[in-house]
């Protein structure tokens, strides 16, 4: 997995599994409006969401519920310093 460190003296992507599938992926939450998920193969193969979604997949409300709770509880924080 290739880790985007653009903003790492800020704020580096963390490893968050999905509360769903378990499909674990790197999030960065830049303020509460803005998030950054980098997917492997591996989170992509989980995903019960992609599974056969296939172009048309616009992203995964279950990693999105899980990475709001994520914010909410601390373990991502926000870049920004706001509350999620």
């Amino acid at each position: 997995m290739r880790i985007d460190n653009r903003l790492a003296d800020v704020a580096p992507m963390r490893p968050l599994a999905c509360d769903r599938c378990a499909a674990q992926v790197l999030v960065r939450k830049s303020s509460r409006q803005q998030t950054s998920v980098q997917w492997n193969g591996a989170a992509v193969a989980l995903c019960a969401e992609r599974d056969g979604a296939g172009a048309a997949f616009e992203g995964c409300g279950s990693l999105r519920d899980t990475i709001r709770e994520a914010a909410l509880r601390g373990t991502i924080a926000l870049v920004d310093g706001g509350e999620a």
